[in-house]
């Protein structure tokens, strides 16, 4: 039976990280939990097959926790899909400069488009 893929959630707000949490695991997809920039860089060494990653947060700010994994040669093919409230070309600019795959604004985006997208990505990877 194949490995189940991992999605590292990093989202402080606590409703919205658990309704991620069980939409991801209701597809059959293994999570991995942190509500903080800092929690996120310890867990993300566990190499999920993608980042579903707020950009406020506690801590470490996504922005620091992109540039982060980034520079490790294990973790840097990681694809990062960003989902923040930050709807500025120059916080998408500049999330994506850092390495950010997708953007996806909180406001414009239900929560089974995130789901959905990021089910792409997973196809994507193989």
């Amino acid at each position: 039976m194949p490995e189940k893929k991992k999605i590292l959630i990093v989202e402080d707000d606590q409703f919205l990280h658990k309704i991620l949490v069980m939409k991801v695991k209701a597809e059959g997809l293994q999570v991995i939990s942190a509500y903080d920039g800092e929690s996120a860089l310890k867990k993300v060494k566990e190499i999920p097959d993608l980042i579903l990653l707020d950009l406020i947060l506690p801590q470490m700010s996504g922005f620091e926790f992109l540039g982060e994994i980034k520079m490790d040669s294990q973790l840097k093919n990681i694809p990062v899909i960003v989902l923040s409230n930050l709807g500025q070309d120059e916080d998408i600019e500049r999330a994506k400069s850092l390495g950010a795959q997708d953007y996806l604004i909180k406001a414009n985006f239900s929560i089974d488009d995130v789901i959905k997208k990021a089910k792409e990505w997973l196809v994507r990877k193989k």
